[in-house]
């Protein structure tokens, strides 16, 4: 090889190596420009179903998450942030993490801070990268008696959640359920699940169901606290209901479904695209749950998990038959 190929090749070398070694992640807490290719690289991906409660507004995020309003502005209108924090606000913004639905959107977490208010945001970007819309997912009310959280699932819904705790204790609930619409260029409310008074009364949803197995039972203790199991569509099932109250009303949760037989005295509910995996396991008078993955379906500070005793069966009495020497009325 002559040396002055030799030269050719050494200099070309070095300019790649120089180009690999000048091109440095994009910094957003500064005022230069930013693509917004690099804007959504920033963010870290989410594990979904991703879920978090209001206390996350109180968290310090490290510096290097920090995102300045004049990048951020330059790809997401300010009317974003006015929405929430009021006309003028440049409230401090730092990137939580991403969720990217496989060729289309990407959903991009945020959260905003000022010395009067704090929320949480979710953005919205199509498949090229051009932003479709944003929605305030936690935003404090200031009142103490309330709790908020949000979750976004594996099927991309949103689920907003407050938990109130009444005067004699009990625990109120409403949930407002949103997807994308990307054609309308908005998030579109499709349920609502208004903040009531508690229910002082539960009705079991499969009650009625035939409950011919060994299992099939009532468990629990309390009118408010049930884990309802009865015979499935096939053998190899069990249906079941659960709603509980925990820590005298302050987290509450239900699931109804159908588990599947693994052993004798042992089941398990398992549904594709849901995260949350229960698992029964059976004695002659109680049941043991187990969770995985199911933190949407009860509020953030309890579970599934427990041991629950089974409860003494007593058969409805049918019009016209005698008990302890009387005969029932009929009407």
């Amino acid at each position: 090889m002559s040396l002055k190929k030799m030269f050719f090749l050494l200099l070309s070398g070095g300019l790649l190596l120089t180009g690999c070694k000048s091109k440095k992640p994009p910094v957003l807490s500064g005022e230069e420009p930013v693509a917004v290719s690099d804007f959504i690289d920033f963010f870290q991906p989410l594990d979904l179903a991703y879920q978090a409660g209001d206390t996350i507004l109180d968290h310090k995020e490290k510096d290097s998450l920090r995102i300045s309003y004049k990048v951020f502005t330059r790809i997401v209108p300010d009317t974003a942030l006015t929405a929430v924090f009021g006309k003028g606000a440049k409230p401090k913004i730092y990137a939580l993490g991403k969720a990217r639905v496989p060729g289309a959107e990407t959903y991009i977490l945020v959260k905003g801070n000022t010395s009067a208010k704090k929320a949480l945001l979710l953005l919205a970007f199509d498949a090229k990268e051009k932003y479709i819309a944003a929605m305030p997912v936690l935003v404090p009310d200031n009142k103490r008696e309330t709790a908020q959280s949000f979750t976004l699932d594996k099927r991309y819904t949103i689920t907003r959640t407050v938990q109130r705790k009444n005067p004699d204790g009990s625990l109120s609930e409403g949930k407002e359920v949103y997807i994308l619409n990307a054609d309308a260029g908005q998030f579109l409310l499709i349920m609502t699940e208004a903040l009531e008074d508690k229910v002082t009364e539960l009705i079991n949803p499969i009650d009625t169901f035939s409950r011919k197995h060994k299992y099939a039972a009532d468990y629990g203790t309390g009118k408010m606290n049930l884990v309802s199991v009865r015979d499935g569509r096939k053998n190899d099932r069990i249906s079941f209901f659960i709603h509980l109250e925990k820590d005298n009303g302050n987290c509450t949760g239900e699931l109804k479904g159908e588990a599947k037989w693994l052993s004798p005295g042992k089941a398990q509910f398992r549904e594709d695209g849901d995260p949350c995996v229960l698992t029964f396991v059976f004695s002659s008078n109680s049941v043991s749950l187990s969770e995985e993955g199911c933190g949407a379906r009860h509020g953030l500070n309890c579970t599934f998990n427990g041991n629950y005793t089974r409860r003494k069966y007593t058969k409805p009495v049918a019009p016209g038959t005698k008990v302890a020497g009387k005969k029932s009325s009929r009407k």
